[in-house]
């Protein structure tokens, strides 16, 4: 009886075993590390995903293929979930999912309680829904951003309740969120922007003494000069004030003016250890009391050009629907896919100005590859020029097949000019090229290319082309925000520009005509670019910011000094309508100066636009090539160009008259270009060059070519004054430059100049080098104070 007693009793022990379902310590700490592991994995993938989704879509359906590999950082995995979360899913919002699988995971890996842990997944996915559909309603023409899901469920809202009710949902949600997790009451936001205010009072109010008397002098150029006098006493002074003596301008830049009253003493205590002001504090009650500088202002009537100036060329800016040709041209793709086996799902047609473009889906099984092998053939059975396959469309699970349309639509300057897309385009140096297959303005940011290659056959639309571009910023920025130097070997193209040269124009002081058309002083304008281009840096480096846009900023904010050569940077752009001619007459000496803007003057606002219509790898070099990611195709005689241009085929089937191809290193846009004549062109640069401009066009730093200061014998007793000054600044900066000397020592350029060929003369520096500075012969100010008594004995 006992035995059978102890069976029951293990049985009903084992029993209990099996049906307890609280996971053990060790497994807590297993199945946590693996939702971190999990979350990391997820985070790496989502992050990765926006910048090898295009080049891995072709990936997601090969995922069983072990030899096919993705770019993603954790290959066809990452690419797989992260296009299912990112692209079908929630988009940005996306990022909760690994923040919260972390949570979770340090929750079981540390063995807390899991108390709250379902109401963080409750708000977490509520937050995620929300971020979702807020994007796809905010930002609907970028997809990727909010995700599928919050577009398809932001469409479906909208069909419902339009976009002022989708906005108020939205607005509801977020005023949960904010109540119910964040506590958010109409007193407590009240009180924080009352305690804000109060503290920026008391700062300002804590830094109105100020221990030393500080004079600053506001300049035309927008900068304010700082005087002090000698320091104060430490303990009390008294300063006498009459009426008078005129209103002192104080270290916070502000218009004193004391009562007037007879003669009158005022103490002033100064503590033995004075507090001294923050400099930014300083540049805010500038700003605060002058106003950001406008660097606009001496052109402050200036008039932008009207729209009238511009012609609609007969279009309205839509596009007639051939229906019947639709028609046509989708039977024979699907008739002669047929006829090599190739099954067709779903067929849709998107309408643009001279292209129509058929987006196919093919049945399952059928290889891309053969599809885009049969381009010809396509060609062949609708007997147009100008098919182009897209296999697959990026971001697209889609074959795109373009064909020209038999009566195309001229897209005018005017029609993209005056689109919202441009209009409100928040760009530093926009330009509209003209309208996309779907009929879409297509407006890209110079700043951002940051220099543009284009190359096309001769009468394919390539003058057009760069028309279009400066039309672009004509119409957009202020003659004080962008410069030209227009390079025009052909002495026709660019001539009507002439109009606007104390406008918009930049050239050597010594030169004539801005537009260039000696391939000498190419080579000169191309070297002083490259001065330029140091004498920015130089700036950048004094002002301690990045680029030229934060330079500007600061500037604006009155917190650079022009007496240490600060001034307002306005964009060059360098456009070069025959680049193949310079090429053939100048070779190095054009290409090295350019490849070195290309490599280095993106960051203080030099960009370059090179236009060829022989786009040959003896003109179009690897050097160019790789420091020019944006380049654009019109049409070219053959395949090889268009590999050179482009890197790939395509520009050689399209149809002539703007048509035209884009890259900017990654997918491949068709255009057709913006047609701007040249009278239009006239009637802007008339309209502009009739205004009151500046007294002479913007002057570039002058260039010292190779024939001067070489082999020139300089007596001592010769010399300039600061020549000694000069060789210290030169042997410590061991930077041998007349720019250097110039800003260091406030001297004008051709003084400069002079001493530096003094310096050559005397064995100090070395001989020109071109763009290059000079290499300074002395190591150190020891040696030199050496060199220099040596010489004088």
């Amino acid at each position: 009886m006992a035995k059978k007693r102890t069976t029951s009793k293990s049985k009903t022990a084992t029993t209990k075993k099996k049906i307890s379902l609280r996971p053990s310590k060790q497994n807590k700490i297993i199945f946590g590390s693996l939702l971190i592991v999990l979350s990391i994995a997820l985070f790496f993938s989502f992050m990765s995903f926006y910048f090898t989704w295009q080049e891995d879509q072709s990936m997601l359906s090969e995922f069983a293929n072990r030899n096919a590999e993705a770019s993603n950082l954790l290959n066809k995995f990452g690419a797989s979930v992260s296009h299912f979360f990112m692209y079908q899913g929630f988009g940005l919002a996306s990022f909760a999912f690994p923040l919260l699988l972390a949570v979770t995971g340090l929750y079981l890996f540390l063995g807390l309680e899991a108390k709250g842990l379902i109401g963080k997944w409750v708000w977490g996915l509520t937050g995620v829904i929300w971020l979702s559909v807020a994007l796809g309603f905010f930002a609907a023409d970028f997809p990727l951003l909010g995700g599928l899901i919050g577009f398809e469920m932001n469409d479906f809202l909208q069909d419902y309740t339009g976009k002022i009710g989708v906005f108020l949902i939205l607005l509801f949600v977020l005023m949960v969120i904010l109540v119910r997790l964040f506590n958010f009451t109409p007193e407590g936001f009240a009180n924080f922007f009352r305690s804000q205010r109060e503290k920026i009072k008391s700062d300002f109010q804590g830094t109105e003494t100020n221990p030393d008397e500080e004079t600053y002098i506001e300049h035309e150029d927008g900068g304010i000069e700082l005087k002090m006098d000698d320091p104060a006493p430490e303990k009390v002074d008294t300063y006498t004030h009459k009426k008078d003596i005129p209103p002192l301008q104080t270290a916070a830049g502000l218009d004193v003016n004391l009562p007037e009253e007879e003669e009158s003493d005022i103490d002033l205590t100064v503590e033995e250890t004075p507090v001294e002001e923050e400099t930014e504090v300083k540049a805010a009650k500038l700003v605060k009391d002058f106003g950001e500088f406008d660097p606009k202002l001496e052109l402050g009537n200036y008039k932008f050009p009207p729209m009238e100036l511009l012609d609609d060329h007969g279009a309205s800016g839509g596009i007639t629907i051939n229906q019947e040709e639709l028609e046509e041209n989708k039977n024979r793709i699907v008739s002669t896919l047929k006829n090599y086996k190739i099954g067709i799902a779903q067929i849709k047609a998107t309408i643009g100005p001279t292209v129509t473009l058929y987006e196919i889906v093919p049945e399952a099984g059928i290889r891309i590859s053969k599809i885009k092998n049969l381009e010809d053939d396509i060609a062949l059975s609708l007997a147009a020029l100008g098919i182009r396959i897209i296999a697959p469309i990026p971001g697209k699970g889609t074959v795109g097949i373009e064909v020209p349309n038999k009566k195309a639509t001229v897209v005018s300057m005017r029609s993209v000019i005056a689109s919202n897309k441009f209009q409100k385009a928040e760009m530093e140096l926009p330009i509209a090229f003209g309208k996309t297959i779907s009929n879409e303005t297509f407006v890209v940011d110079l700043a951002k290319m940051p220099h543009l290659l284009m190359a096309g056959a001769t009468g394919q639309g390539k003058s057009v082309g760069l028309n279009a571009v400066i039309t672009s910023l004509l119409y957009k920025k202020h003659p004080a925000e962008v410069k030209f130097i227009f390079v025009d070997p052909k002495k026709v193209e660019l001539t009507l520009y002439n109009k606007i040269e104390r406008h918009f124009l930049a050239k050597l002081p010594d030169s004539d005509e801005a537009i260039i058309t000696d391939n000498t002083k190419v080579i000169n304008t191309l070297n002083s670019l490259c001065i330029e281009m140091d004498n920015r840096y130089e700036l950048l480096k004094t002002a301690m910011v990045r680029n030229i846009k934060e330079y500007n900023v600061k500037f604006k904010a009155r917190k650079l000094n022009p007496n240490d050569g600060h001034k307002f940077l306005p964009y060059i752009v360098l456009v070069i309508d025959e680049f193949a001619d310079l090429i053939m007459t100048a070779g190095k000496e054009v290409e090295t100066p350019i490849a070195r803007l290309a490599q280095l003057a993106r960051a203080i606002g030099i960009h370059l636009i090179i236009a060829t219509q022989r786009p040959s790898v003896n003109v179009i070099t690897g050097i160019i090539k790789a420091n020019f990611p944006a380049r654009i195709a019109f049409r070219v005689t053959s395949k090889i160009d268009s590999r050179t241009i482009l890197d790939a085929q395509g520009a050689d089937q399209l149809i002539g008259r703007g048509d035209m191809l884009y890259t900017q290193g990654n997918d491949v846009t068709r255009l057709q270009c913006a047609f701007v004549d040249t009278p239009e062109v006239g009637k802007i640069t008339e309209y502009i060059g009739s205004q009151r401009a500046y007294p002479e066009a913007h002057l570039l730093p002058e260039y010292v070519g190779e024939d001067s200061g070489t082999g020139i014998d300089y007596d001592i007793s010769e010399r300039d004054d600061m020549f000694r000054e000069a060789a210290e600044v030169i042997v410590t900066a061991q930077q041998g430059s007349a720019s250097l000397i110039q800003r260091k020592l406030k001297l004008g350029y051709n003084r400069a100049g002079r001493i530096i060929d003094q310096l050559e003369a005397a064995g100090i520096v070395g001989p020109f080098e071109g763009s290059k500075a000079r290499q300074v012969l002395i190591p150190d100010i020891y040696s030199l104070e050496q060199f220099l008594e040596n010489e004088s004995k």
